[in-house]
């Protein structure tokens, strides 16, 4: 089944899009108050949170946490380069392993991209080392993060489909 993302179910309408906009600002408040802001039934503001979980375009991930204030502050992304028919094997093994927060199968200079947090450079040597190790693994090649530029964000894109869905009616 294709994702939701590729069937097009992700694309939200005007009302939708102003719900997901104030989940974004407003995270911590009910479904009650978030019907009351927008001025619509409480059933239907959670049937369409309902709907929105289904088709993919909410996620229940929970708090997003900072990893430096969890004591591993170096962030890098290492490429892997995967032997043909060990992607999946690979893909299972990096699951395994903690400081892995995030991996992709991904085109262009390797077969999966992943993020990795560490305490400090040796620390994320030994991640690199463990990588390496896995079967299936041919080559790493490792970018490490200096400054984050734009953080993890949302908002810019809900606002710009709100104003989309508000122009087409």
């Amino acid at each position: 089944m294709p994702s939701p993302h590729a069937r097009g179910a992700g694309t939200p309408d005007a009302l939708d899009a102003r719900i997901l906009e104030l989940l974004l600002e407003q995270p911590r408040t009910s479904v009650r108050e978030y019907a009351r802001i927008l001025g619509v039934a409480r059933g239907t503001l959670q049937a369409r949170l309902e709907r929105m979980e289904r088709d993919g375009l909410i996620r229940d991930e929970g708090p997003r946490l900072s990893f430096a204030a969890l004591g591993h502050p170096v962030l890098a992304f290492v490429h892997i380069e995967v032997t043909q028919g060990h992607l999946v094997d690979v893909g299972d093994a990096l699951a395994e392993i903690p400081e892995i927060i995030e991996a992709f199968s991904v085109t262009g200079g390797g077969d999966l991209l992943t993020r990795v947090v560490a305490r400090d450079n040796g620390h994320l040597e030994d991640v690199i080392q463990r990588l390496i190790r896995l079967p299936g693994v041919v080559r790493t090649r490792t970018d490490v993060a200096l400054r984050e530029r734009v953080p993890y964000r949302a908002r810019p894109l809900v606002e710009s489909l709100r104003r989309s869905a508000d122009r087409a009616g």
